[in-house]
């Protein structure tokens, strides 16, 4: 994943050229199908899950590596996962916490890093439904 300083956010769709809104994720064609329109997940989880993977002489996960598309700063995991179910704004786009992203293997084989599923529970992000199309930038605030 690339590091954008800005993106455009799509109702019913996603983030313009993301591979969901493209229709091309590895998961796109899951049934029952799922609002995946955009993930978040937040930095202090990142930093915890590679607290933990380091302590214990495992390689870190770079904030790319995690398959998020949007990393939020200044939130905990656990306040990120208690938005389910509720709308919330990032900068002037409203947004609805869909599901918690439950971890996978594919950030490991992909990064050829071990331990994500376990590192990354509870802190592996939410998804969110997008309500209003519209263009968020690094530093938009999530209220």
């Amino acid at each position: 994943m690339n590091k954008r300083e800005g993106a455009r956010l799509i109702v019913g769709a996603g983030i313009e050229g993301d591979r969901y809104a493209l229709g091309i994720g590895a998961f796109s064609g899951s049934i029952p199908a799922k609002v995946r329109d955009v993930s978040l997940i937040a930095l202090a989880g990142i930093e915890d899950a590679n607290q933990e993977l380091e302590a214990s002489g495992l390689k870190a996960y770079l904030p790319s590596e995690v398959r998020r598309n949007i990393v939020i700063e200044g939130m905990s995991s656990d306040a990120l996962n208690q938005l389910i179910g509720k709308e919330f704004s990032l900068g002037f786009i409203r947004l609805r916490a869909t599901e918690l992203c439950i971890p996978c293997e594919r950030p490991a084989k992909l990064s050829e890093k071990l331990n994500f599923l376990s590192a990354f529970t509870n802190r592996g992000g939410i998804r969110a439904q997008i309500l209003d199309s519209g263009d968020i930038k690094v530093g938009d605030q999530l209220s």
